[in-house]
């Protein structure tokens, strides 16, 4: 029998504890930037966003982050106009040269040139399962790490620690992804890299590092992100006088995998289940002039899968200040070689669209996708780039069709206040033990875009999963992050 699930109101009270680690969430960055001496404040970079649900929605060898990479910190003037869920990366900003900004300069000076970044975060989970379960965390931690300017106008070394540290959360309570298995902490050099120009737009990347593309990608909606053992190229031409008109490409291989709350480099067959030792490769480009993109990527494990994702995204110049956006994605998994992921052949797969109708400050956003029969989508590394992948379901099952409305803004009580809410509904998916599910998710952001407090990044997150039959309870999951960045 069905148990009677708990309303969401309830829920947010059914523990004073929630209300003193919610406190303490928000307590310690927000202490820091007040503590930040003016000077150093002056000099940071807002941080970029980061959403879930999904991953990143680009090719294989972006060099950092995108508008998705630290789930508290969002900026706010892009969040309100883009629909990209937490964790996701864009295919059109994939093989961007230098997502935090490191400097390109022509210097010899390459220790003068060095750029040191920090973040801390302080991160709180609760999440009652389907089953009855909970798993409940709260950690602080983040990373530090720097990169030095161009030796000899060509060479240059980047490299990052990340930990997460357990501040309150049972072992019976394991599985929020905070912390490492039994609730422990961890720390890990997560990157440890040289990065080779070999010419003007034109760089090779080898070693430890992190990278964004739609099915290897930081998926950075915990503590720490993954990172990756590959090398890399990454190249951009310029296809007019003016660089409007771009090509990005990339070709690379990855060989391990850190995952987001682990301090081991693993093996990207055996991360993907498949306990062997095989490597990812992959190779893609994306053109781009103007406001219109488009691209391809493909992800190859030997014995493993095939991945082949698509995406076009365009804006209709209706009128210079109300430009609508459209996109279609389409992707393509199926077994090769010996097929060890599944020991069994499978092929799969899906078809989304999406509109973004953009009015002020405000974005109202439809998509739709659909999965082919036969076999679910599989996401064995990072983040799902799916229009209706969101912050609990990935709705890629087989035969399933997702619907989502989605609408949010920036509001205009505070400088870099946000909000939105959406809701997916995922019709009945081949299989007997299946069905149908809703998901309902709400966002609330402050990441301030001046003054001291700019840098930090306040997010508190709310997402309720219904199932249309089954005996399971509503799926209920609640996280509150405090992200504090500081580049110079």
């Amino acid at each position: 029998m069905k148990t009677e699930p708990i309303s969401a109101a309830n829920w947010l009270r059914k523990s004073w504890i929630r209300v003193a680690l919610m406190s303490v969430v928000a307590a310690v960055p927000v202490a820091c930037a007040q503590t930040l001496p003016a000077s150093i404040a002056a000099s940071r970079q807002k941080p970029s966003t980061d959403r879930e649900g999904g991953a990143s929605v680009a090719p294989p060898l972006q060099n950092g982050a995108t508008a998705q990479s630290a789930p508290a910190a969002a900026a706010v003037d892009e969040e309100a106009i883009n629909s990209v869920e937490q964790g996701q990366t864009p295919l059109d900003e994939s093989y961007e040269f230098d997502r935090r900004r490191w400097r390109q300069e022509k210097r010899r000076d390459a220790f003068r040139d060095t750029q040191f970044r920090f973040n801390l975060r302080t991160m709180y989970l609760d999440r009652d399962k389907y089953d009855g379960s909970e798993s409940e965390s709260l950690a602080i931690g983040g990373w530090a790490g720097l990169k030095t300017g161009y030796f000899f106008e060509h060479v240059s070394f980047g490299v990052t620690g990340y930990t997460s540290q357990h501040l309150y959360g049972d072992d019976s309570k394991d599985g929020a992804l905070l912390l490492a298995p039994g609730q422990d902490g961890y720390s890990a050099l997560g990157e440890f890299y040289a990065d080779i120009r070999i010419v003007e737009d034109l760089n090779l990347y080898v070693g430890r590092k992190e990278y964004d593309t739609p099915f290897i990608n930081r998926n950075d909606v915990r503590m720490t992100p993954n990172t990756f053992e590959a090398v890399a190229l990454m190249g951009r031409l310029k296809l007019d006088d003016a660089g409007e008109e771009i090509f990005k490409y990339g070709f690379g291989y990855f060989d391990q995998i850190k995952e987001r709350n682990s301090d081991d480099f693993v093996s990207m067959a055996e991360d993907a289940g498949a306990g062997v030792d095989r490597g990812v490769y992959s190779v893609g480009g994306n053109y781009q002039k103007g406001d219109f993109s488009i691209g391809a990527i493909d992800y190859y494990s030997p014995d493993i899968i095939n991945i082949g994702y698509a995406e076009a995204k365009v804006a209709l110049p209706i009128h210079d200040d109300w430009k609508p956006r459209v996109a279609a994605q389409f992707i393509h998994q199926r077994s090769v070689g010996d097929d060890l992921l599944r020991n069994d052949d499978f092929s799969a797969r899906q078809v989304g669209f999406k509109a973004e109708l953009p009015y002020g400050p405000a974005l109202l956003t439809g998509a739709i996708t659909h999965t082919t029969d036969g076999a679910n989508m599989q996401n064995p590394w990072s983040g799902y780039p799916g229009y209706t992948s969101v912050q609990v379901e990935d709705f890629n099952r087989a035969g399933e069709t997702a619907f989502l409305l989605r609408a949010g803004t920036k509001l205009p009580w505070l400088d870099g206040l946000s909000a939105y809410a959406l809701w997916v509904h995922g019709t009945d998916p081949d299989g007997n033990d299946q069905y149908a599910k809703d998901e309902y998710n709400l966002n609330v952001e402050w990441a301030p875009t001046k003054g001291a407090a700019k840098g930090l990044g306040v997010r508190f997150r709310y997402a309720l999963v219904q199932q249309d039959g089954g005996s399971v309870d509503d799926l209920q999951d609640f996280r509150v992050i405090c992200n504090y960045a500081l580049t110079f």
